[in-house]
């Protein structure tokens, strides 16, 4: 029997796939495996960057497994209090300290917790044919897994409010278009470019890298003279380390001298 998480790392990168058809829908084993996985991705120092994508062509992931909730396996009720393993639901959305980016390769529909998902990745990439929706208001329920949490900070607040409300489709090309994705491509090439993307940011000083999330984390809410004060002042172990690093100097060396850098991550 297939795994329903697929996990494969290759030359510093974690691929995950969705592979529970037909919808790649997420029950509690499935998150808390998708938790498991990301963690290996925050504390393997041989991984720099994640990738997630579903199974197929048609679905990235329709969210929450609803036939699982109606046989009583998961609870609304205080639904967070149930076990979905590490990063909450869907192993992500909840994650506050994995500070190595993952890309989603959005390959179909997000629909409901999958575009819950998508919205905790630090990149999207979608298929041409890619459409993000929440439709849980029809269901009783309110896409309180992270869409209620980001979505108003990613769209105008009005267009959020139709997708939160209405619950109104965004085509892959209309997302991009209010900057929710970064790429949109032709149906068979998510993976290539989020491979691409992956390849580059391996490329990069881990610890730089991982600075980014750590400061943005850090600094969400501030104004610009707190962000400043946030990162002279808070602990930000990645931070500190990047500034006294080897990689830091060696990245100044190697621009100097007209050559690739070769950065260890200390």
């Amino acid at each position: 029997m297939e795994e329903i998480v697929q996990v494969v790392c290759t030359e510093g990168v974690m691929e995950i796939t969705l592979n529970k058809p037909k919808a790649n829908a997420i029950d509690l084993v499935m998150s808390q495996q998708l938790g498991a996985a990301f963690v290996k991705l925050r504390d393997d120092p041989d991984l720099s960057v994640g990738i997630i994508t579903g199974a197929g062509d048609r679905i990235f992931c329709a969210g929450w497994d609803l036939k699982a909730l109606n046989a009583g396996e998961m609870s609304t009720n205080l639904w967070w209090e149930d076990d979905y393993g590490p990063g909450g639901f869907a192993g992500l959305t909840e994650f506050w300290d994995l500070n190595k980016p993952v890309i989603a390769a959005v390959n179909g529909l997000a629909i409901g917790g999958g575009f819950e998902l998508a919205l905790a990745c630090d990149l999207i990439v979608a298929s041409e044919h890619a459409e993000f929706a929440l439709p849980e208001l029809p269901l009783g329920l309110v896409p309180d897994a992270g869409a209620l949490q980001r979505l108003s900070r990613r769209l105008p607040y009005n267009k959020a409010m139709e997708m939160l409300l209405l619950g109104e489709r965004l085509s892959a090309q209309a997302a991009a278009g209010y900057g929710l994705v970064n790429k949109v491509v032709p149906k068979d090439q998510p993976m290539d470019t989020a491979r691409s993307w992956a390849k580059k940011l391996t490329a990069v000083a881990p610890l730089a890298l991982q600075s980014v999330k750590e400061i943005l984390r850090a600094i969400e809410g501030n104004t610009i003279e707190q962000a400043f004060q946030t990162m002279r002042t808070e602990h930000l172990p990645n931070y500190r380390s990047l500034l006294a690093s080897e990689d830091a100097q060696e990245g100044v060396s190697a621009f100097v001298e007209k050559r690739d850098a070769k950065f260890k991550g200390s």
